[in-house]
Order: structure tokens, then C-alpha cells, then sequence
């Protein structure tokens, strides 16, 4: 089919983009140690991917040093961070491109080798996240049991994602995404599998996802709602993720979301998993950008394995106003271009993805590069 769809403008909120290809948020634990501060080698990384008009998510970014849940993530809360970031921005925008920042608590996805003091992480509940994690030095450990946040600690993390907020503006983004997905803390507030709580962020939906709406408030009242998208993993599974009405909890999400007017909605497809390869997709799952894409009423970002041609059409069918790529755009920082072309895409190397240094990062080939080794 015709990938037309793909490359004709569109408006996000405040962000007026040349075609619908985004650049979704990436982890890849390379930020300059200590103080997990953006760099140059992040500069490349990022322009490498840039393209006139389009869009670039960042990966995950800690909003304050007990959020961090991940060794080499980078943070938007020093001023050395605020500099590194504004490394990046200025590289994307001298290629014509459009970049938010991607702000992250990690919650209880964390270790207490990351956290200040070495106390245990953080969340809406003490209930441990199955399985293991990794601790400062990237070695495996069992995930530890969270200390349950008190009401003034809860209205303190709000406060710092508003700093974040203002620290974005600093360093020059064009807006912020709020990562309300992954079994991160505003996902753990949101799903009872991990809320346990019996005050008024606990029990009723309107009550678990009270702290996502002030944080999406407190971000907003900074930055104006055109310049905030939120992102959401309904039915996702990672970190362990679960609730019991998970339909009932993302219809009001949405719903309120779409009340804001936002910039956009991102929305996770739960038939992609993050460690299976696009042919490796769950035809049974539901169709989220469907289903929210009505509820939320504005622009809507759809992300999970998709193709070129499969977010074509997804685009065609009015299900999602642009479609995000996150692998593709790791081993071709053309894709815009290899798409346009429909040129062969590089192969991934799931062996890089997280920490290192250019190699799996800043080294795969381009297209001129590509052919001019032929």
C-alpha cells in the first residue's frame, strides 16, 4: 500500500510537524557518569535521528535522584543536566527537528543502591515487583519490598514534576510527555494490582489516578496543555503489571486526558512486547488506539510494533493521528528517509541496546553511508 499517509503534516497541540514518523522514548543507559548527565555522544545520538519537522520522544528521564530506577539514565534536575539536555535540543533543532522530553519516577522499579541513602524505593504500596532487577552496578537482584509514600511525600513528587517541567523550558524542549506507562510509579498508582491504598489516592479509579491528573496538571500550569502528551500502556504487562478492570480504569483516563486538551495522547499498543521483533504480535489483544482514540478526542500517538506499512494504514484508517517507532529507529537514524525511499532498514543488535558506548548507538549506517560503501 501507499505510505503517503505517513508524510503529511500534522498538529500536536503546539507542535506543527511535516509528517507522522515519531520517534518514541528509548532507554539506553548512556548518560555521563556520575550525575547522569546528558552528553555529546547523546547529541549525536539524537540529531542522527532528527528530520525536518518530525518528532522526537526522549528516553525516560529522572525528575529527581529517587526516581532513578535504571544505572546511566539520564536526569532533568541538576543544572549540569539542564546544560546537557540543551546539548541535545539545540543538535535536533539545527536539523529541523521537534524534541520533547520524556519525564519518568520509576516508583518501586528500582534498587536501594540507586536510591538517596540507600533507603528502599518508593510507591503507592509495599508490594514488591516480581522478579529481578539490577542494581547500581548492572549486576541482577531481586526487587526489593517499596516503602508506601505519605500524603506529603506524594504532593512533594508532584512539586518536582513541575520543576522538571520549568528545567525542560530551560533546556529548550518543545514540550514534555508524562510516562504514565510500564509499571512505572504513575502507572502503580493508576492499576490495583500494585495500589493498595485506603485513602484518597487508593481504592475508586477517580482516586488511583488522582496522581497522574495532578501531575499532568502541575506540568501543564508550566508549559500550557498544548505542550504536554501523556503515555499510557493499557493491559500491559511489564513490571508486572495488572488490575482488575483495566478497560473501566483507561476509558476514564482518556476521558479525563481528553477534558485537558493535550497535545496528544501516546498510546502502547498491548499487542506489541517489548522483547519480541514485529512478527512476533498478539492478534488477540485489544486495539487501544481504537478504542481511546474517541474517548480522548485530540491527537493520538500509536506505538507497537508497527511497520511502515502497517502504521500507514493506521494512519489511513484514522485510528492514530502519527505513529511512534522505537527498535527501527535504533539501527536506522534515517528511518524518515529509508521509509520514504522504502529502502532497506538495518538490522538491530538487541546486545547494545542498554549502556556501552557508540557502539549499537551512534554507528549504525545511514543511507549515503550505506551506498557510498558499495
Amino acid at each position: 500500500m501507499s505510505l503517503d499517509p505517513l508524510f503529511t503534516p500534522v498538529k500536536l497541540g503546539a507542535i506543527d510537524l511535516k509528517h507522522r514518523v515519531i520517534m518514541a522514548p528509548l532507554t539506553r543507559l548512556r548518560s555521563r557518569q556520575p550525575g547522569d548527565v546528558p552528553q555529546a555522544l547523546n547529541a549525536t545520538y539524537y540529531a542522527q535521528r532528527a528530520s525536518a519537522g518530525g518528532l522526537i520522544v526522549t528516553e525516560a528521564t529522572d525528575i529527581v535522584s529517587q526516581a532513578r530506577g535504571y544505572p546511566g539514565a539520564p536526569g532533568l534536575y541538576s543544572d549540569e543536566q539542564i546544560a546537557g539536555w540543551k546539548l541535545v535540543t539545540d543538535a535536533v533543532h539545527a536539523k529541523g527537528g521537534r524534541i520533547v522530553v520524556q519525564l519518568w519516577h520509576t516508583g518501586r522499579i528500582s534498587h536501594s543502591s540507586m536510591q538517596p541513602g540507600g533507603t528502599v524505593p518508593v510507591a503507592p504500596s509495599a508490594v514488591a515487583a516480581p522478579g529481578d532487577h539490577m542494581n547500581a552496578q548492572g549486576q541482577p537482584v531481586l526487587f526489593e519490598t517499596p516503602r508506601a509514600l505519605t500524603l506529603p511525600e506524594i504532593a512533594t513528587i508532584v512539586g518536582q514534576f513541575r520543576t522538571a517541567a520549568v528545567n525542560a523550558k530551560k533546556a529548550g524542549f518543545d514540550g514534555v510527555e508524562v510516562h504514565g506507562a510500564n509499571g512505572y510509579l504513575i502507572d502503580q498508582f493508576s492499576q490495583d494490582g500494585t495500589n493498595k491504598r485506603d485513602d484518597v489516592y487508593g481504592g475508586a479509579i477517580e482516586n488511583r489516578t488522582r496522581f497522574l491528573f495532578e501531575v499532568v496538571d502541575a506540568v501543564t500550569d508550566v508549559l500550557g496543555a498544548d505542550r504536554v502528551g501523556v503515555r499510557l500502556s493499557p493491559w500491559g504487562s511489564f513490571n508486572g503489571m495488572h488490575d482488575s478492570d483495566p478497560g473501566a480504569l483507561f476509558d476514564y483516563v482518556s476521558e479525563q486526558l481528553g477534558q485537558r486538551r493535550l497535545a496528544y495522547l501516546h498510546v502502547i499498543e498491548p499487542r506489541a512486547n517489548q522483547n519480541s521483533d514485529t512478527n512476533a504480535l498478539d492478534p488477540h489483544a485489544p486495539d487501544a488506539a481504537s478504542r481511546f482514540r474517541a474517548r480522548f478526542g485530540g491527537p493520538l500517538i500509536s506505538a507497537g510494533g508497527y511497520t511502515a506499512e502497517t502504521g500507514a494504514a493506521a494512519v489511513e484508517s484514522g485510528k492514530a493521528d502519527a505513529i511512534a517507532y522505537g527498535r527501527l529507529f535504533i539501527a536506522n537514524p534515517d528511518l524518515v528517509e529509508r521509509f520514504q525511499r522504502t529502502a532497506e532498514l538495518n538490522r538491530y543488535q538487541r546486545a547494545t541496546f542498554y549502556g556501552g558506548d557508540a557502539k549499537g548507538y551512534t554507528d549504525y549506517p545511514a543511507l549515503e553511508t550505506a551506498d557510498a560503501a558499495e
